[in-house]
């Protein structure tokens, strides 16, 4: 039995897992799950793409309230200004958060990484309880406000509290401005179970992020997961690693070993696994972490603001690794920005051109697409398939689509590699996207998302609110 029309969607070109085909037509179902994709087609009378249809991208890594934070660090401070200095002046911002701003700067936010070809995110959302460190008189307060964010914008979500014990490796006690972050890992539980059925209902993913190997000690780490695992054996875990050198050195400090190699040796990494950085890796952690199965996630934007160096993705490849990207901290909310950024680190690194381009597609910005979606959608867990089944514009996949605009200068004439290829390149990045769909509902129409204005004017009010308070 075919779809309605209302479910249906044909393209002139559309970049399948397997690669780009012409006259597709995608059907849905109501729940918004793809139930065929039948190239070589014709409209039929279904709706008509403007110009090529991608599949959506997932957003890997996502702290949302640092949105109304963006732009404002960007002075020395220090005679040596570093990602520690900034981190300083990020928890004194996070220190002003009420549930009433989260909630406005998150739907800014979200629909900003709608209109920029995200479809779903990974809120890796540490900031829990009240100003004064002190719990509300509902846990689940402010991870509540990021759900309602979600469902106002309409965007995915995969949400991932996170375990904050310590501040440093040892179990040294937690900062006084890390109050608003720390919880037990029983208590860690108890919300999860908390927000299981809100999140269900909402169609998103819940999991877990223990923040890092400095912020969660041994025993807890051990105890979170086989305690989420009980819940949910597929739930995703994110975990920053090896972002600074500063923690590398300070893990051999406190164990001997490097964090990756700690927490290889330590954890049941596998695919369920989201190793969020991982920017300092010796050869032999790119390979060992590799192999488990999982998810680098990159945030080239922010790595970049932070200073914190250059992921090596050719090693990771060769090693058969899979990763996605993440906009982090938000200096940039731009999907096809991350793509740039992730390419043209690597050439500045190794001096070369194209190196992100694959042995089964020649062009960048394809192979790029291609495998930060496949990556994504394992570690936000929105993959039915696993590692196995394709991501993307697939059957069983969810129907996250974006139509670029094939009349947009940048684009207009060209063949839709090259199209894809001049959005990522040689566009505004945004400016080049046309519409976008998430389940198979219509979310961005001509650019632009229906809470547009009204989203960005509440976030511009919730940043001058919380910029006053301090």
């Amino acid at each position: 039995m075919s779809e309605p029309l209302e479910r249906q969607l044909f393209a002139a070109d559309a970049l399948l897992p397997t690669g780009w085909a012409r006259d597709v037509l995608v059907a849905w179902d109501g729940a918004g799950r793809i139930t065929t994709i039948t190239p070589n087609a014709q409209p039929n009378g279904a709706a008509v793409a403007t110009g090529p249809l991608l599949p959506g991208m997932p957003n890997l890594h996502s702290h949302a309230f640092q949105r109304a934070f963006a732009g404002l660090t960007e002075y020395r401070g220090e005679s040596q200004d570093s990602f520690w200095s900034w981190r300083n002046l990020m928890y004194r911002f996070a220190a002003r958060i009420t549930p009433e701003s989260l909630e406005a700067i998150a739907t800014w936010l979200y629909v900003e990484m709608l209109e920029a070809g995200y479809t779903s995110v990974c809120e890796f959302h540490y900031v829990h309880h009240g100003q004064d460190g002190r719990p509300y008189a509902d846990d689940a307060t402010l991870s509540l406000a990021l759900l309602r964010a979600a469902k106002s914008a309409g965007i995915g979500i995969t949400l991932l509290p996170v375990l904050y014990q310590t501040s440093g490796f040892g179990a040294k006690p937690p900062r006084a401005d890390q109050a608003r972050f720390v919880r037990s890992t029983d208590n860690m539980l108890s919300l999860l179970e908390r927000l299981a059925p809100a999140t269900r209902a909402l169609g998103g993913i819940l999991g877990l992020a223990p923040h890092s190997l400095r912020a969660v000690p041994p025993d807890s780490l051990a105890a979170a997961v086989q305690g989420l695992t009980a819940l949910n054996p597929q739930a995703p875990i994110h975990i920053h690693i090896a972002e600074q050198t500063q923690e590398v050195d300070d893990c051999i400090a406190w164990s001997g070993q490097r964090p990756v190699q700690w927490l290889l040796e330590h954890a049941p990494v596998d695919e369920r696994w989201c190793l969020v950085h991982a920017t300092h890796m010796t050869p032999q952690e790119y390979a060992d972490a590799a192999c488990t199965g999982a998810v680098a996630g990159i945030c080239p934007t922010t790595e970049a603001n932070l200073g914190d160096g250059i992921f090596d993705m050719p090693l990771w490849l060769q090693h058969g690794g899979r990763w996605g990207v993440g906009s982090d901290s938000h200096a940039c909310v731009n999907a096809a920005e991350e793509l740039l950024m992730l390419e043209y680190g690597q050439r500045l690194s190794l001096r070369q051109r194209n190196v992100l381009a694959s042995s089964t597609q020649a062009e960048v910005a394809t192979a790029m697409t291609l495998q930060a979606v496949q990556g994504g959608a394992q570690a936000s867990g929105r993959s039915p398939g696993g590692m196995a089944g394709p991501a993307g514009l697939a059957v069983g996949q969810q129907a996250d689509m974006v139509a670029l605009d094939a009349q947009h200068v940048a684009l207009a004439g060209l063949p839709a590699p090259s199209m894809l290829s001049s959005h990522v390149f040689g566009s505004h990045r945004t400016s080049a996207i046309d519409s976008l769909w998430v389940a198979g509902v219509l979310r961005v129409a001509q650019g632009r998302h229906a809470l547009h204005e009204t989203a960005a004017q509440a976030f511009v009010a919730a940043r001058s609110t919380t910029i006053a308070a301090g």
